[in-house]
């Protein structure tokens, strides 16, 4: 595929958390975008189409891939806590409903498919939602057997950003931290992640349009391993020091501790974007952004807000 040149491309989840940055980053390189997501972005500009509908709506969405270049599919259950308890709809939605995107993609004979799938691929954790991605990968790789389809599978670790939601962890950290001035954390703080930003990662999503990642497993995390001891002493020293932290030093049911990597799936080449976005800069951006849409909510009061943020 020629990355060189304007695309119609078309984003699947295109208005959650992951895939607005990959729609900005779309449209800033020129490219005619549309968004299928079940709501419209919010937080981002103009300079694409919305299609509202749900991916299991097969119809709906085999009209909206006719006539695109690429698709890229971000839509369906992100909250690995979530599968734990929703495994059906897990399953329904990021595998049967990724299979009516590759189905219309086949129909359509669309020039490259881009799943975005995760990290947990490499591990016996990750839950139903792990096993989905898994499942899903193994489909897609048959597609481009079976049929010629041209895909690139990313594999995605923690992404953080200030458009996140409840079902992203710092965001659940840091929602907490402002409004019961402390944090819990489930295991004992020893724990590793390689955090990229959303906006980085989106980026690199788009970069991995050019031809030399057709066909391939691509790895997007950040550059450095990051603590959540430290990850949780950087927040508390941003708040003034007026947030309590308690380990709770359990078994983080679904999650791995240190690395992804106790399964071995198709090798995936590793992209990291150089220079990428300082991680304390970008935790800070996120505190900022969940203390206003703290105070949009009514729910910060006086006895909950750090001084930092005191009126």
């Amino acid at each position: 595929m020629d990355d060189s040149k304007p695309k119609k491309i078309i984003v699947f989840g295109g208005a959650g958390f992951l895939g607005s940055y990959v729609v900005e980053e779309l449209v800033r390189r020129g490219h005619e975008v549309t968004v299928y997501d079940r709501k419209a972005p919010v937080g981002i500009k103009n300079g694409f189409q919305v299609i509202e509908g749900d991916i299991m709506d097969g119809p709906a969405v085999s009209a909206a891939v006719a006539g695109q270049n690429a698709v890229y599919n971000f839509a369906g259950l992100a909250d690995l806590n979530d599968s734990i308890d929703r495994p059906v709809e897990t399953v329904q939605l990021n595998v049967m409903g990724n299979l009516n995107v590759l189905e219309a993609c086949r129909a359509a004979k669309v020039e490259r498919f881009v799943y975005a799938s995760s990290v947990y691929v490499f591990s016996h954790k990750g839950a139903f939602y792990g096993a989905s991605k898994k499942s899903s990968e193994l489909i897609i790789e048959q597609y481009g057997e079976q049929y010629g389809l041209d895909y690139t599978i990313v594999r995605y670790g923690s992404v953080y950003g200030e458009r996140a939601d409840a079902s992203n962890r710092i965001y659940r950290l840091i929602r907490q931290a402002l409004t019961e001035g402390k944090i819990t954390f489930a295991g004992d703080g020893s724990e590793e992640r390689e955090y990229i930003h959303g906006r980085d990662a989106g980026k690199l999503s788009v970069d991995i349009l050019d031809a030399a990642y057709a066909g391939q497993h691509v790895i997007l995390t950040g550059i450095e391993r990051h603590r959540y001891s430290d990850l949780l002493a950087l927040v508390r020293e941003m708040l003034n020091g007026e947030v309590d932290i308690e380990m709770l030093d359990q078994d983080y049911k679904g999650h791995y501790v240190m690395t992804p990597y106790s399964f071995s799936p198709t090798v995936g080449v590793k992209l990291v974007n150089n220079p990428s976005i300082d991680f304390g800069q970008g935790v800070l951006e996120c505190v900022e952004h969940v203390f206003h849409e703290l105070q949009e909510e009514g729910v910060l009061n006086g006895s909950t807000v750090p001084s930092l943020y005191s009126e």
